[in-house]
């Protein structure tokens, strides 16, 4: 119960007092929208910037820790897909989203601040290892598989052409892109210019804890609930426990392993329902996952947290 009180509800009032402020019409959605823009399209790509670019690439970048938390992902997204398609008779475009739902753990507004209030900030270099690949990744598997599905028959080199097109408008891949480039070249940062981007990274995981709840409040447990509980089983329970159980046997280290258990653990994250809105497909499925996972979040992650050495 000590970690429930000190690690995770902290993260989950600051989400709640989001969700009040739009509940009480102390900010309408437009204003929500702003925050949520705010931080996904500056602070957030400014603070995987700043730790990109800081990281110990060597070091840090684990081939097993990152297996033992992409390979869980991945079951769970084709084990989404295959639920929604031949459990829930869901039409190929619905399944592709539902799967994604289930693919994408929210890794920076949840896994980030769990992870560092349970076990520190010199604990995160994990996390920005698998987040510096997350949005690649995720998004590359979700929307390859969409542009698939829409396309039967289409030319294969038109589908890699959206697909590079999507993923590099994304203003997290741009700012993860710019920390490797800095990274890798040994680019120096100017002294302002540095700590401008501490400034903005400070800002980052609060506002957007407080934009989450205001956006959390639009959704509504609306559609199938088997398909809900369903993807939510897959996030919350299957990819946490695929890939505590891939760490152990790759032997991954103790303070890999929490990060990548962690993050796995978290709910399906706002992105998901971003991709389903932005392909109009199986957009109530996804709004709901994310609202009853980000609650559910409270007691699994509560119990990942006593599992984890």
């Amino acid at each position: 119960m000590q970690a429930l009180a000190n690690v995770i509800l902290p993260v989950f009032l600051i989400i709640g007092f989001g969700y009040v402020a739009r509940w009480r019409n102390l900010l309408n959605d437009a204003q929500v929208d702003g925050v949520v823009l705010f931080t996904q399209n500056f602070a957030i790509p400014c603070l995987l910037f700043v730790a990109i670019a800081r990281l110990d690439l060597g070091q840090e970048f684990d081939l097993r820790l990152l297996a033992s938390f992409y390979a869980g992902a991945i079951i769970c997204f084709v084990l989404g897909f295959s639920g929604a398609r031949w459990l829930f008779g869901r039409d190929w475009e619905d399944c592709v989203a539902i799967g994604f739902v289930a693919l994408f753990s929210n890794s920076l507004l949840l896994g980030l601040p769990i992870t560092e209030r349970a076990y520190g900030p010199d604990a995160l270099a994990a996390n920005f290892a698998i987040i510096a690949v997350h949005s690649p990744i995720c998004y590359g598997i979700g929307i390859t598989a969409m542009e698939l599905v829409r396309n039967r028959g289409g030319r294969l080199r038109d589908t890699g052409a959206r697909v590079l097109k999507a993923m590099f408008r994304n203003a997290l891949v741009i700012g993860i892109t710019l920390g490797f480039i800095v990274n890798l070249t040994g680019l120096p940062i100017p002294g302002v210019m540095d700590q401008a981007l501490d400034m903005m990274v400070r800002a980052a995981l609060p506002a957007a804890l407080f934009g989450l709840g205001g956006v959390l409040y639009r959704y509504r447990p609306e559609g199938d609930l088997r398909t809900i509980g369903f993807v939510v089983g897959l996030s919350l329970v299957v990819h946490p426990a695929i890939t505590f159980g891939l760490a152990h046997l790759l032997g991954v280290g103790t303070q890999g392993m929490r990060s990548a258990v962690v993050t796995a653990a978290m709910a399906p994250g706002v992105n998901a329902y971003v991709f389903a809105n932005l392909y109009g497909r199986a957009k109530r499925v996804a709004a709901s996952a994310v609202l009853i996972g980000t609650a559910g979040v409270i007691v699994t992650g509560w119990i990942w947290l006593q599992i984890l050495p």
